[in-house]
């Protein structure tokens, strides 16, 4: 009987919908993760013949792959504390299968959500190697200049303790006096409010509206709905290979 070829261990747990391949990376890390009662090292490889435990709980067989748009609303946390009542926690504990979040929008913020558990897809979504567009609707305290777009256009850098930070290049247009769209190819720590305060600007509201190919529409907040299978099509194609 020939043996089942093995896997590398965190793509097997991001494939079996546990969580994302770096969330699983960083749980192989903390060595809560076994594979047949030993502690796992990153470098193992698995395959359906073993036993594969995260804090002791046994890897469920992969399920069925899910993909879920959620139009989180302002003030839920994109962290997964159960013990917070703020935390997107509470609301994927309601669902009937595990998902989790492909990246994060901060509490302040509202918009698109996609939730699943394909940790494959996640992980190429979130790679900034793919240059996936995202696009955001974003309100200013004050009236917006030709040399603020023109700035935000080419591109920002700021400073958080003693690491610089620099946005790509990117599109953006002025929607309003205090309103512009904008379109990013990479996700830093609360990247748009950052780049805004650089050049002397606070956002007032953000939304994101666009993840690549899928859209917010007329979704309501607060609600979900699964993708079609053209979005989900379409997404897997451009989710394929690296921009270059």
């Amino acid at each position: 009987m020939v043996s089942p070829a093995p896997q590398r261990l965190a793509k097997w747990i991001a494939q079996s919908g546990y969580c994302s391949r770096r969330a699983a990376e960083r749980f192989i890390t903390e060595g809560v993760v076994s594979i047949n009662g030993a502690v796992a090292r990153h470098t193992d490889g698995v395959s359906t013949v073993d036993r594969v435990c995260i804090h002791g709980q046994p890897l469920s067989a992969q399920p069925a792959l899910q993909y879920v748009l959620y139009h989180k609303p302002v003030g839920i946390d994109c962290n997964n504390r159960p013990d917070d009542p703020a935390s997107l926690y509470q609301v994927l504990r309601l669902l009937p299968q595990r998902l989790f979040a492909v990246g994060r929008l901060d509490k302040d913020s509202s918009g698109l959500l996609l939730l699943t558990n394909d940790g494959a897809l996640s992980q190429r979504l979130m790679h900034p190697a793919f240059y996936h567009e995202k696009g955001y609707q974003v309100n200013t305290d004050k009236n917006i200049t030709a040399d603020f777009i023109a700035s935000m256009a080419a591109g920002v850098s700021w400073q958080l303790g003693e690491k610089t930070y620099q946005s790509r290049p990117c599109q953006i247009t002025q929607s309003g006096n205090q309103q512009f769209y904008i379109v990013l190819t990479q996700g830093l720590h609360r990247q748009i409010r950052y780049m805004c305060k650089t050049l002397g600007y606070r956002v007032t509201a953000l939304k994101r509206d666009r993840l690549h190919n899928l859209k917010l529409a007329q979704l309501p907040e607060g609600q979900m709905r699964p993708l079609s299978s053209t979005e989900l099509h379409q997404l897997q194609l451009l989710s394929t290979l690296p921009q270059p």
